[in-house]
């Protein structure tokens, strides 16, 4: 008999509650500043990083080795047979090569690593989904096989308060980021086919990126029926605004306005995202 794990990475963006009902595994990514180390999610919060920001701005990286390695040696204790992992997108993380090599020095347990091409509940909504059909009671192969199609009906549009700390992790480009700066150009972004940030569109100011953002989700919803997910970083009033606009709309099957995005995410976007998820109903 098949008994499935499912694992994912904290910058996936996932409340606890859904986390805990799916018991999915979460591996943290580290936050380093220079005196100390933290484990995203566990021995520090968003809040905590948006503080510390105006202070020093922290760098990253994946979870451990140590922790993968420890998480299939508990998997393996507790009988499991098969692993789903779904990770954040290669385009801006190693953490799916890193979890996929793991994996394959524990041949007693079938894993399928998947790449989520996306980020924050772009990457949670797949995972969720995994959840969902075990409690259905679909088998491995059927679950495996549906993420793909999962993964084409899901579309993700963020909006940043400023492109700073996008342009000091080298997710945009310097020249491009400070100008942008400079002129007050409000990139709404998206990722790509192969997982990577581009720029969807551009406008000028805060309430005009908001507003589009508001648009682009609406053009969505004027075509086909879909599940909403919005989450922010430290901007709970603009993302509620988001999220009341778009509730009215007929085709939301359902829409979730969590809280913060996970605190990794944060050091990459800083303060002020809104980022909008929506799912197709198929």
């Amino acid at each position: 008999m098949e008994k499935i794990a499912l694992i994912t990475d904290s910058a996936c963006d996932l409340e606890k509650e859904t986390i805990e009902k799916y018991n999915i595994h979460v591996l943290p990514f580290r936050i380093i500043y220079k005196d100390k180390e933290y484990r995203d999610g566990i021995d520090i919060s968003a809040q905590e990083v948006y503080e510390s920001l105006a202070i020093e701005t922290p760098t990253t990286s994946l979870p451990s080795m140590q922790d993968m390695e420890e998480l299939y040696v508990k998997l393996e204790n507790e009988g499991y047979t098969h692993v789903i992992a779904v990770t954040l997108s290669t385009g801006l993380s190693g953490i799916y090569n890193a979890l996929k090599l793991v994996s394959e020095g524990h041949e007693n347990i079938k894993t399928f690593v998947f790449d989520s091409k996306c980020i924050s509940l772009g990457e949670g909504v797949l995972i969720q989904s995994c959840g969902e059909m075990i409690a259905e009671g679909k088998s491995y192969e059927e679950i495996v096989g549906e993420l793909p199609r999962i993964r084409e009906r899901t579309t993700l549009y963020f909006v940043v308060g400023t492109l700073e700390y996008l342009t000091k992790g080298g997710r945009i480009g310097k020249v491009a980021g400070t100008i942008a700066e400079l002129l007050h150009i409000k990139p709404i972004i998206s990722t790509d086919n192969q997982g990577i940030y581009y720029t969807h569109t551009k406008v000028r100011g805060r309430k005009q990126s908001l507003k589009k953002l508001i648009e682009l989700g609406e053009e969505k919803l004027s075509q086909k029926k879909y599940k909403v997910f919005i989450k922010h970083g430290n901007c709970e009033e603009d993302a509620q605004m988001v999220r009341d606009a778009l509730a009215i709309h007929p085709n939301v099957l359902s829409i979730f306005r969590g809280g913060n995005i996970s605190p990794v995410s944060g050091v990459h976007s800083g303060p002020g995202l809104v980022g909008l998820v929506l799912v197709e109903e198929p």
